[in-house]
């Protein structure tokens, strides 16, 4: 038999595990469970019926959070003109200089943007950057010709979602430590954004299951009946 840690049964008092729930009652539910000693992150978890080997079902975009992520953003701009983007709010900008650090080893930020002619010198790192999710690409709304707007934006919540090849996705809610309604905002704008990005090629069951958690809570599952629209 296996054994279940005193935070899980804890719960499972708190909560009913197995039962499917609204997006309301769901951000309701996970408030009662039981808190770490920091502010975790909540996360909606979704399993989509699309093939992204295919590139005309791939899912990828943005979302801005009514309330933000919660999170203090470092953003890394690769422009000529340093100066506006720093002012902007850029923790680090450049662009020679900061694809030699890059190329160095230096990855202190969360977020790049470029500005699109800075791209062609951005591209010559993109094997670096790629596999990290830290390559600017306009599909992202990291790429910009306002790179100020770009900047500002991402530090006010906005936040990408792209399936893997195994077609689930993961993407932050926001903390603990928001309000209930805050929480309900926050996901109910992630859900219609991607049920909004439903490739038209893909004939079939676009979101199959969702689940919300925070960092050391287990799933909550959001009903069918949130989602089978999309």
């Amino acid at each position: 038999m296996v054994k279940l840690s005193k935070k899980f049964r804890a719960a499972a008092e708190a909560a009913d595990l197995g039962k499917e729930y609204t997006i309301a009652e769901a951000v309701d539910a996970l408030a009662k469970l039981p808190k770490a000693k920091f502010d975790e992150t909540i996360e909606v978890s979704l399993k989509l019926g699309v093939d992204p080997r295919k590139g005309d079902e791939m899912v990828r975009g943005t979302v801005m959070l009514p309330h933000g992520s919660g999170k203090t953003v470092r953003v890394l701009a690769f422009t000529a003109d340093a100066e506006a983007a720093k002012a902007a709010g850029a923790a680090e900008a450049g662009l020679d200089d900061m694809i030699a650090k890059v190329q160095g080893g230096w990855f202190d930020f969360d977020v790049a943007v470029a500005t699109p002619d800075a791209m062609k010198e951005v591209r010559k790192i993109a094997r670096v950057l790629g596999p990290k999710g830290l390559m600017p690409n306009p599909k992202a709304g990291t790429v910009s010709d306002d790179i100020a707007k770009a900047i500002q934006e991402v530090m006010a919540g906005r936040v990408e979602y792209k399936v893997d090849k195994n077609a689930s996705l993961g993407v932050g809610v926001g903390k603990r430590s928001f309000g209930i309604e805050e929480v309900v905002a926050n996901l109910t704008a992630i859900m219609e954004a991607i049920g909004k990005a439903r490739p038209t090629a893909f004939k079939g069951r676009y979101i199959k299951s969702a689940y919300i958690s925070a960092t050391q809570t287990p799933s909550i599952k959001l009903a069918s009946s949130e989602y089978a629209k999309y």
